[in-house]
């Protein structure tokens, strides 16, 4: 998720039990122009073992090229094209989920991407562009034909955005038509969303994304669910001590007033759902420096004390 999975809050993840991370979205164009913002995305942290690199073009050859010269700086586990993405900037230069409106150029993505690593390569989509074009199956089938190993479905259509209810029923589909794993994604917000995904789809596997922020313990906790122990709570020291340790990783990679800025957001998620949180919330977003965070946190603590 653009804004959020940088390296930090993928440590985090992995700390917490997440066996397979992806880098934001990186544009293929800007790895071709050696763009420093772009290739600083492709950071990765030595604790990330499986560690997938998300691209996304409307270019073929940009595709390939661009796997060759991300080669050239990192080893990835996997490359992933995004075909899902809804967002404007994005969509508007053809990238994201615009693709799904031409399987047969996801096709051709794919396949200058397989023809240019002999690294896995996986592919995200939603059911469609809109309710008139639900076109899963086939945008599916493109991405299989092209050499996709693995296709990850959010039953969402891109007019829908994040809005509404995605529709489980297109994945279950998708796994009874299609040879390859095929992984879900969308609502899955707690350790029982994941489960019940799993159990009514019989998809392959899951990707959790907005379940994760401020909340990447759901990761041990659904690991816990499905070995038959019902999850813990986490207690509101051990979420604020993560959050904290959140932000020193940051700032370690992003520099104390960058880290701080986008550190309000996930202190935010943390958060939610405290007693007394509100007030808290209304203070970190002002918060500048890691004395201010760390000053905050210990106010909130003591005049909260469970």
């Amino acid at each position: 998720m653009a804004g959020y999975t940088d390296v930090a809050f993928r440590t985090i993840a992995v700390r917490e039990g997440a066996d397979c991370t992806y880098t934001e979205l990186i544009s293929a164009d800007g790895v071709l122009r050696g763009s420093k913002n772009t290739v600083s995305l492709l950071s990765r942290s030595p604790e990330e073992t499986y560690w997938g690199v998300q691209i996304f073009t409307s270019s073929p050859y940009a595709a390939g090229k661009a796997v060759e010269k991300i080669l050239s700086l990192v080893t990835p586990t996997l490359f992933d094209l995004n075909c899902g993405c809804p967002v404007p900037k994005v969509v508007q230069h053809g990238g994201g989920a615009a693709l799904l409106k031409d399987p047969s150029l996801i096709y051709l993505i794919v396949k200058t991407m397989n023809e240019a690593t002999s690294l896995p390569i996986t592919v995200k989509i939603r059911s469609g562009w809109d309710a008139e074009s639900i076109n899963y199956l086939e945008t599916a089938d493109a991405a299989f034909q092209g050499g996709a190993s693995m296709v990850c479905l959010h039953p969402r259509t891109r007019t829908q955005g994040y809005g509404g209810k995605s529709d489980w029923n297109h994945l279950a589909n998708l796994k009874t038509s299609l040879s390859i794993p095929v992984f879900g994604s969308g609502d899955l917000f707690t350790p029982q969303d994941v489960i019940r995904m799993l159990e009514t789809t019989r998809c392959d596997g899951v990707m959790i994304a907005r379940g994760a922020v401020g909340n990447p313990f759901i990761f041990t906790q659904v690991k816990s669910l499905m070995q038959g122990t019902p999850p813990r709570n986490i207690p509101k020291e051990k979420r604020l001590a993560v959050a904290l340790l959140h932000l020193d990783l940051a700032i370690s990679s992003l520099g104390e007033p960058l880290a701080c800025r986008e550190m309000r957001k996930h202190f935010c998620a943390y958060v939610k759902g405290i007693e007394g949180s509100a007030a808290f919330r209304n203070k970190i977003v002002h918060a500048e420096t890691r004395e201010q965070y760390y000053r905050l946190v210990e106010e909130f603590t003591q005049s909260h004390s469970s």
